[in-house]
């Protein structure tokens, strides 16, 4: 899978189509294989500079995904370009249809207690072919009886919403623990269970999805400040080349 990445500031990203992808994650999960997706954004990318540990985690990801279209506008302008963007919040969506498709287990771990709740509802309710073998909010301190749970439901799912890069230190960690597909989600679960909108299609058309969280959450601001530090980056790798 590794051969076909394209390096962007050091993370390197797997270059296929969402459609491709499909394709691998259902050969994935027909064959109950063990894989470790990344969905890697600007503000992944500048923390995976800044820390090589979690760089190394990042790269030997079976898959590294561009969700942002910072990743996407980067790697045409280093002449490298990627196929699409590839939504973390898609794929999430995606898995999950699958494994009502296919009636497989799936774990929920992360978030506030109140969304993960919302978001087990909302499986149970949408997704009724969908084995819900367990969830647990992010709000722990031992990792212990999360990971004994993981390990004696074998879910072939196992969605992590701890936030970057906690969840993928966390998968990293135990993914030996169940033959599934780990991935972090970062924040899709307040997403995908309604406690906040994602944004409309029109910004999401435009690649203004970012715009449209910083207007609606101003407490972002931030950590938007990522995109253009980012960009600066990129343009002096540009120039380097």
């Amino acid at each position: 899978m590794h051969k076909n990445r394209v390096d962007i500031l050091g993370t390197e990203f797997d270059n296929f189509t969402e459609k491709q992808f499909h394709k691998y994650l259902d050969y994935d999960l027909d064959t109950k294989a063990n894989k470790f997706i990344v969905t890697a954004n600007p503000e992944i990318v500048l923390s995976a500079r800044k820390d090589s540990k979690f760089l190394k985690i990042i790269n030997n990801a079976d898959y590294v995904i561009p969700d942002g279209i910072g990743i996407i506008k980067g790697a045409k302008s280093l002449g490298t370009p990627l196929h699409e963007r590839i939504t973390g919040f898609d794929t999430l969506k995606y898995l999950i249809e699958a494994a009502d498709r296919k009636q497989l287990k799936v774990y929920l771990l992360g978030a506030k207690p109140e969304v993960i709740k919302a978001t087990a509802d909302k499986i149970e309710k949408d997704y009724p072919q969908v084995d819900l073998v367990g969830y647990h909010d992010g709000y722990f301190k031992d990792d212990a009886p999360i990971v004994d749970e993981i390990a004696e439901k074998k879910p072939n799912i196992i969605l992590v919403a701890l936030g970057y890069s906690k969840q993928e230190y966390f998968i990293e960690k135990y993914r030996q623990k169940a033959d599934a597909i780990w991935i972090g989600v970062g924040g899709s679960f307040d997403v995908f269970s309604g406690t906040k909108k994602r944004a409309p299609k029109v910004f999401q058309k435009l690649s203004l999805e970012w715009f449209y969280r910083l207007i609606t959450e101003p407490t972002r601001f931030g950590r938007m400040l990522a995109i253009p530090k980012y960009m600066k980056l990129i343009k002096q790798e540009k120039n380097r080349k």
